[in-house]
């Protein structure tokens, strides 16, 4: 893969500019959730929330999250990026998943919401805003520090 090499920079930039398209989406969902959990079903301001939340799923935030893995296993696969053995890489691949199941319970969310089927509080959504700010948290310093 010794191609990627003299592309590496740019791969590494568009890989930061997709975590952050990603995390501000994952951000953002659940804070729109927050307020459309407190309006009544099938009432004007449900149906703006409903698009405004399929649209921020659809069109930035999967395919930041795509677009995420796909630059991070660009880097992962230029020479000399990636030492598998080091154990803060594998932790932070690790709570990268959790994003992703996080992401995957946010879709699932979203879907009762277009249906009217949510039943969650909005207390509950301001609680599920806080994980993917922790994880990302934790990420940064594993990349930056890495401690171990």
């Amino acid at each position: 893969m010794s191609f990627l090499s003299p592309i590496y920079f740019w791969v590494k930039a568009f890989h930061i500019i997709s975590v952050i398209a990603w995390m501000a989406g994952l951000l953002y969902l659940p804070r729109l959730f927050v307020y459309h959990a407190g309006v009544a079903a099938n009432s004007d301001t449900s149906q703006t929330f409903k698009v405004m939340e399929r649209r921020l799923l659809r069109a930035i935030m999967t395919p930041a999250m795509i677009a995420t893995y796909g630059f991070g296993i660009l880097l992962a696969m230029t020479p000399g990026v990636v030492d598998w053995h080091e154990r803060w890489f594998i932790a932070k691949l690790c709570l990268v998943a959790a994003l992703t199941v996080i992401h995957v319970m946010l879709a699932a969310w979203r879907r009762d919401f277009a249906a009217d089927r949510n039943r969650r509080s909005p207390r509950f959504y301001r609680i599920i805003n806080e994980v993917p700010t922790v994880l990302m948290i934790i990420i940064v310093i594993l990349v930056a520090v890495r401690p171990f």
